[in-house]
């Protein structure tokens, strides 16, 4: 009687579960934020944890937490708990975790359309708090990531708590993602630069939901235009600048070159001389791997506006030009999930039901998370000393055909089967291979493993100024020709590639 009743209390407790759509879910791994998962979802509506997973059967027959550790080796394993122990899901305490099984347990799980969870990362914790929206499925995002950095945040906190900071291009990816990181400093004002309105809206709305004690400001406006920019420093007296606003996108520049030059370039120096004007501490300019070795207009401008800033930089530290700023520039590749990049733009077409479009099938292309590189951008403004490009250690190249087809499994679906990959060909101006940017040839050693200082050619402050207010004259009067003639004077390496101005080389 006793195991009849218990038998069947088990059955109505699992029926009534099942009925409320409750997905039952197996946690991987037996580590201490795995056991602790099984009390903070004890009395969720959404998940039921029925036991922990393995590789190995060396914890087979065992018990953790009252709950059975399975295991697994082959594909025939997750399958029979997907088909047999009615498992709807397997969650990853630890996206490192996820990252090292993604060509094995994750593979299965694709292949079995078993979902795929994670646990709220350290992004996801908001004043101490774990968001709701906490568990969620994988994304490709996770499985490119790398292990934390470990950055001193107590220096980075101690170099900004109590100033007051602008961002230029801060309803961007980066800027927006400065801002988030800034606001938990201590900052005493945070300026937010941008001349785009929805997405400044949205920031704003953001910023004052999770920081309501932020004194924040912002302002619309255009780098472009010095009145505007000077009425910013003016009536903020900024003490740290960073300066993300830029035009980015390679092919939408190769096109309109004289918008690339009037935000990248001669945006930049307005900024730069603001600086120089108001006193400003340091400005701290995001550029791109793109600039190394340029092959397309959008590179090179922001190889110019690297020039004109590290010049006058320069030209500050030998006495020749009056000013107390120092000027740091950060290089880094793509970021994942930025406005317009490929993760976007890939999760859109298989929504759709494809095709996904792939420009070439070796293409490759460096990642890093927008968290990852802001945090290291704050790392580099720390630990500077005067007027340096800092590079970061990207990590592996991707492929890009590689990445598609990681999402198309993800998404519970089949290449060429369900989703197809196209092949579109490179777009103007558009490398296969982008340049490793932190090897030992090209860049010097810092404190920080991740960050290196890059060995570029020093240009005269004259000669820099010269050549961007030349340049932007001719952008402004539309002569094409004459300017992308001056671009490759001043930066030599400029070799296009794929592209109309190939007869300018």
């Amino acid at each position: 009687m006793r195991v009849a009743m218990v038998v069947v209390y088990d059955w109505l407790k699992d029926s009534r579960q099942r009925h409320c759509k409750c997905q039952r879910i197996l946690i991987y791994g037996t580590g201490d934020k795995g056991v602790s998962l099984v009390t903070q979802l004890q009395n969720s509506q959404e998940y039921q944890v029925v036991g922990f997973l393995t590789y190995g059967k060396t914890l087979k027959n065992h018990m953790l937490a009252d709950l059975p550790v399975y295991y697994f080796e082959t594909e025939e394993n997750v399958k029979y708990l997907h088909n047999c122990k009615d498992i709807d899901a397997i969650l990853f305490a630890h996206v490192h975790e996820a990252r090292e099984e993604q060509e094995r347990l994750i593979h299965y799980c694709t292949d079995c359309n078993l979902k795929v969870l994670i646990a709220p990362s350290i992004d996801e914790v908001v004043d101490g708090k774990v968001q709701r929206q906490a568990i969620r499925e994988i994304r490709i995002e996770d499985l490119l990531g790398r292990e934390e950095i470990k950055i001193s945040m107590n220096e980075i906190i101690a170099n900004f708590r109590g100033k007051t900071i602008l961002v230029t291009g801060a309803a961007g990816s980066i800027g927006s993602e400065l801002c988030r990181q800034l606001a938990t400093f201590g900052v005493k004002e945070l300026v937010l630069f941008d001349n785009s309105e929805t997405p400044m809206h949205n920031i704003r709305l953001e910023l004052e939901d999770r920081f309501p004690n932020l004194k924040f400001i912002p302002v619309i406006g255009d780098v472009r235009m010095i009145p505007r920019l000077d009425f910013a420093f003016r009536t903020y007296r900024p003490q740290v600048v960073f300066h993300a606003a830029a035009y980015k996108h390679v092919p939408l520049m190769e096109e309109n070159p004289c918008e690339a030059v009037l935000a990248n370039v001669a945006g930049s120096r307005n900024v730069a001389d603001k600086c120089i004007e108001y006193d400003v501490e340091k400005m701290v300019m995001i550029s791109t791997d793109k600039a190394v070795n340029p092959t397309n207009i959008m590179g090179c401008t922001k190889r110019l506006a690297e020039i004109y800033v590290q010049s006058l930089g320069l030209a500050i530290e030998a006495g020749k030009v009056k000013g107390k700023t120092k000027f740091v520039t950060t290089r880094f590749g793509n970021v994942l999930g930025s406005n317009g990049s490929v993760i976007p733009r890939f999760r859109e077409q298989i929504a759709k039901g494809g095709p996904v479009t792939v420009t070439h099938p070796d293409i490759t292309r460096f990642f890093m998370t927008i968290p990852e590189a802001c945090r290291l951008v704050m790392e580099a403004a720390t630990m500077s000393t005067g007027t340096q490009i800092f590079v970061f250690d990207m990590g592996k190249s991707v492929k890009i055909a590689h990445l598609a087809k990681r999402m198309i499994e993800l998404a519970g679906l089949e290449v060429d089967k369900d989703i197809k990959i196209e092949y579109t060909g490179l777009r103007p101006g558009e490398k296969l291979y982008e340049e490793v940017l932190s090897n030992t040839e090209n860049t010097l050693p810092t404190s920080h493993d991740r960050i290196r200082i890059a060995k570029v050619r020093e240009y005269d402050f004259s000669d820099a100024r010269m050549a961007a207010t030349e340049l932007e004259n001719l952008s402004r009067s539309v002569n094409i020709p004459d300017m992308v003639r001056l671009m490759k004077q001043t930066v030599p390496e400029f070799i296009s590639k794929n592209s109309e101005y190939e007869k300018f080389d």
